[in-house]
């Protein structure tokens, strides 16, 4: 057998086995945020797609959500639109003790999600 020969076998190889996988991660993706949107109750804190926080406020229907976004103010949104379920800090496993003990000073955030700093606009430089 000659190099030419194996080349093609070898690139076939190279190139079909990142597609395989790649696809294999879209796939659980897809189905991780499908097991999300399907486990949405009533109460649950999320974050929309367009990075608005709101608590659940119906999930009885299979297309939309109910969100609401302000005391009182309740929207209308696609299932779609959630983009992740923002756990509070309580309910994030505690840290082991001796773990704990190093981390003496730190304050736990109030959620999973972090918080950009505010922009500053009409500023002259």
């Amino acid at each position: 057998m000659n190099l030419s020969s194996l080349m093609f076998p070898l690139l076939l190889v190279l190139l079909a086995v990142p597609l395989f996988l790649s696809a294999r991660k879209q796939k659980r993706a897809a189905a991780e945020q499908q097991q999300l949107l399907s486990s949405l109750e009533p109460g649950d804190r999320v974050m929309t797609t367009s990075g608005l926080y709101a608590t659940v406020a119906d999930a009885t229907d299979d297309a939309t959500i109910d969100l609401e976004i302000a005391d009182g103010v309740v929207t209308t949104w696609l299932r779609q639109a959630v983009r992740e379920k923002i756990v509070p800090a309580d309910d994030l496993d505690e840290v082991e003790d001796d773990e704990q003990d190093a981390v003496v000073d730190e304050v736990a955030p109030a959620t999973a999600a972090e918080i950009a700093p505010p922009l500053e606009h009409n500023t002259k430089k």
